[in-house]
């Protein structure tokens, strides 16, 4: 199988099922993209299951295409034009994204909706241990995916003029709501431990209102490091990104600490030795970011990560039923499925440490 690293680095030939019409494709960036020039080349990335994520190689420098797959989706699904509304509005503020070119809501160019930016060079690490680095890098790396984290969750996204770009209030409550209709749409298997949750998570959010931009899917392997130094390039993949709560966004990073090995990959940094390593542990980057944002602490941290063991468990039971579906775009996607069950009973615990019964 080789490593998660190996497994995700680097592209493929385009997966039959997500074959383009690159003349067509040629043709239209000719004429939307400043500059574009051909021949091109598509292939596609390994990496990533939810939104089908080419390599364009042309005459005029890299770019990369990000689309809806093909074929049967939820509702709400892959909002490729909420990527592209975000990242404009962010590479805008000089914030470390792909600079964004072209979004095409025309389906008759290559068969759905699909954005295209710059191919931005650099370092994707797939193990949150980072084992290619040494001790000091790792620790200047975490520094700066904690600063980043923070700057974002601290924009004025109001002067960005995406005030509307999700709702600000109740945001826990709604996703809640969202996440629990996925999974029941998406289940494939009874998972007692999902359906208590969704009863109990929605009576205990804390009461504490913050409003920020949350990227939804906040990790290392979703961000490019730079190619010489411990800088974050750019960060990926905004599917999930809208206006709303940073602790949420904030928690659910936080996983990487805690999340043991249940097959899906990468362990996380559970039962690692962090000060050998040259990672700080989970209560110095909280501090850290806590440092960052004015904050004076994080309360409720159960809650929080039953929170985000069930929002994970819910988004692999949706791509379950992509598989059942035939719509996912990962070779390791039904991987992912034997890991809804393990999460669930992880949700459930934390909230069991958070008062619920039953």
């Amino acid at each position: 199988m080789g490593t998660r690293q190996e497994q995700n680095s680097g592209t493929r030939a385009v997966r039959e099922a997500h074959r383009i019409d690159e003349a067509r494709l040629l043709e239209y960036l000719s004429d939307t993209v400043e500059g574009f020039t051909g021949p091109l080349e598509v292939t596609q990335f390994k990496g990533g299951q939810s939104n089908p994520t080419y390599k364009l190689t042309a005459a005029s420098g890299s770019y990369v295409l990000r689309r809806k797959p093909p074929g049967k989706l939820l509702p709400s699904a892959h909002a490729v034009d909420r990527e592209f509304r975000v990242i404009s509005a962010l590479y805008g503020a000089d914030f470390p994204v792909p600079r964004p070119h072209v979004l095409c809501a025309d389906d008759s160019i290559i068969g759905t909706m699909f954005y295209v930016m710059d191919f931005v060079e650099g370092r994707i690490f797939w193990e949150p241990d980072l084992p290619d680095c040494a001790p000091e890098e790792r620790g200047a790396i975490y520094n700066a995916m904690n600063e980043t984290i923070a700057r974002l969750h601290t924009i004025d996204y109001a002067a960005l003029g995406i005030e509307d770009f999700g709702k600000p209030g109740n945001y826990f409550a709604r996703q809640i709501s969202r996440w629990s209709k996925q999974y029941v749409a998406s289940e494939t298997i009874d998972v007692p431990a999902m359906h208590r949750l969704m009863a109990w998570l929605p009576d205990n959010i804390p009461d504490e209102a913050s409003t920020g931009i949350v990227h939804g899917d906040y990790r290392l392997d979703n961000m490019i490091i730079a190619p010489a130094e411990a800088r974050v390039s750019a960060i990926l993949d905004w599917e999930l990104s809208t206006i709303g709560h940073p602790l949420a966004d904030f928690t659910y990073h936080l996983m990487a600490w805690q999340m043991p090995d249940i097959g899906i990959g990468s362990s996380g940094l559970a039962g690692k030795d962090l000060d050998a390593l040259g990672i700080p542990d989970e209560a110095t980057y909280v501090a850290r970011y806590c440092e960052h944002t004015g904050r004076d602490g994080i309360e409720n941290r159960d809650f929080y990560s039953a929170y985000n063991f069930f929002r994970i468990a819910a988004i692999l039971q949706g791509i379950a039923g992509r598989v059942r579906d035939g719509t996912a775009a990962s070779a390791h996607a039904e991987a992912a499925v034997k890991a809804v069950t393990p999460l669930g009973d992880m949700a459930w615990g934390y909230a069991q440490r958070a008062g619920a019964t039953g």
